[in-house]
């Protein structure tokens, strides 16, 4: 399956222009479209991780309530 690709023009300070050359050269991917789209892949797992851990502390308080009426899991 392949990927739809839409082209964008951006405008970046020169110096991270020259990170991301840097940056393809020695980890050696072919554009600098790949670097940039590397760079957004780990802000949108990190932006996954923070909702996961929102929903994990929200059902770690949803067990704490259970268990603070009185329900357990022992087996009855």
């Amino acid at each position: 399956m392949q990927m739809q690709i839409e082209n964008l023009s951006i405008s970046l300070p020169v110096s991270l222009v020259d990170f991301i050359e840097k940056y393809k050269t020695s980890h050696q991917y072919q554009s600098s479209s790949q670097v940039i789209q590397a760079a957004l892949e780990l802000l949108q797992n990190q932006e996954l991780e923070e909702a996961y851990r929102q929903a994990s502390e929200e059902i770690d308080s949803d067990w704490d309530i259970t268990i603070g009426d009185g329900l357990t899991d022992e087996t009855w």
